[in-house]
């Protein structure tokens, strides 16, 4: 068995599913989420495209931007006080999540083809 967080996960029916290991709450500053909100507020683009461009959750930014227009100042939400993420560590998450992504397209990639590979040689006989 490999050794790592990154585990394939056995079903009853003998498929491997790549199993993606959790991601430290991100925690963003004040400023990081006033700039996000005023892309969609000022600039007007749409939550999509600018969780995209930023590489977060839609759903994260539309909160933000549903306080902005209540009046609530868009902060974290009361409770444990969270330390702020430096650009280099929500660089790190970001490259974690596509890296895990990339990898469970390329194990998908490696099933459908020995699949394939399986099905010409049968046929071919």
């Amino acid at each position: 068995m490999k050794s790592g967080r990154h585990q394939p996960k056995v079903l009853a029916f003998g498929l491997e599913v790549p199993t993606m290991e959790k991601l430290p709450k991100q925690v963003y500053t004040s400023e990081y989420r006033q700039q996000a909100v005023e892309m969609i507020t000022r600039d007007q683009l749409s939550v999509a495209d600018v969780s995209r461009k930023l590489s977060m959750s839609p759903k994260t930014l539309a909160n933000w931007v549903k306080r902005a227009r209540y009046g609530q100042q868009a902060t974290a939400s009361t409770g444990a006080p969270h330390r702020t993420v430096t650009d280099a560590e929500a660089e790190v998450s970001r490259l974690r999540r596509e890296n895990a992504e990339l990898r469970m397209e390329r194990d998908i990639l490696k099933k459908s083809a020995a699949s394939f590979a399986s099905e010409s040689l049968r046929g071919a006989r």
